[in-house]
């Protein structure tokens, strides 16, 4: 599948930069620094990983656009992307294939933090259940902020600027269901559906409601096609 092959190439570009060690390391020590030294692993005497899955949602709406700044952006600058659009692959699977290597690089992240309920386990018994819950849902999270991202890389030849972009929709993103007290009543029930933080906090909590997943899914799902849709307008100027 050309996206794959797309995919691949994203994740070796990654690991031949330094910015991938770089973003990954800040990503641990911050949320290593929150979980281990600002708030405390045990709460009524029992074990708990949710400062964790509190704090990282926030810590997305940083590293998602730090991953996907350059994916679209710099190659546009360099015009790399153009040779890259030559090729004979379709749009979307120059969008998925980049998707797919800023995603891998996000487990990544993921995965080396599991030595955080592992830690905490040694120390008292954890609840893994809530957990397996709380790394699906960032996974869905973190594939959403990476779409929006994504689709920002698209719309600028600035890193600088794809970043900063990408942080302020991710952000908006992340607070908009805040705004539920201040909107009139009949907009209420729109902004918790458009909230990212109660939808990610369902997930996290165990409970895998389709309305969830389907909500992470049309996020991905318009994020991506939008982008490719950037990238076809492109070709025909």
């Amino acid at each position: 599948m050309k996206a794959l092959a797309i995919a691949r190439r994203e994740v070796v570009g990654y690991f031949n930069l330094p910015i991938a060690y770089m973003v990954v390391a800040a990503f641990l020590l911050l949320s290593g620094v929150y979980v281990f030294v600002l708030q405390p692993i045990f709460v009524n005497n029992r074990a708990t990983l949710l400062p964790f899955f509190e704090f990282a949602p926030f810590l997305f709406t940083l590293f998602a656009p730090a991953l996907t700044m350059r994916s679209l952006a710099e190659e546009r600058r360099t015009g790399s992307l153009d040779v890259l659009l030559s090729w004979p692959v379709h749009d979307l699977d120059v969008v998925v294939g980049k998707f797919l290597g800023a995603l891998a690089l996000l487990a990544v992240a993921l995965g080396l933090t599991l030595a955080y309920p592992i830690t905490i386990d040694a120390l008292g018994e954890l609840d893994w259940g809530p957990i397996v819950g709380g790394y699906l849902g960032l996974l869905l999270l973190g594939g959403a902020y990476l779409a929006l991202g994504l689709l920002v890389s698209a719309l600028t030849q600035n890193q600088i600027v794809a970043f900063m972009g990408g942080f302020f929709v991710c952000f908006c993103a992340y607070i908009i269901g805040r705004a539920a007290p201040g909107v009139p009543d009949a907009l209420v029930p729109i902004v918790e559906g458009l909230s990212f933080e109660r939808h990610f906090g369902q997930v996290a909590r165990g409970v895998i409601d389709t309305r969830d997943l389907a909500f992470f899914g049309a996020v991905i799902v318009l994020g991506l096609g939008w982008t490719a849709e950037v990238l076809r307008s492109r070709r025909w100027r």
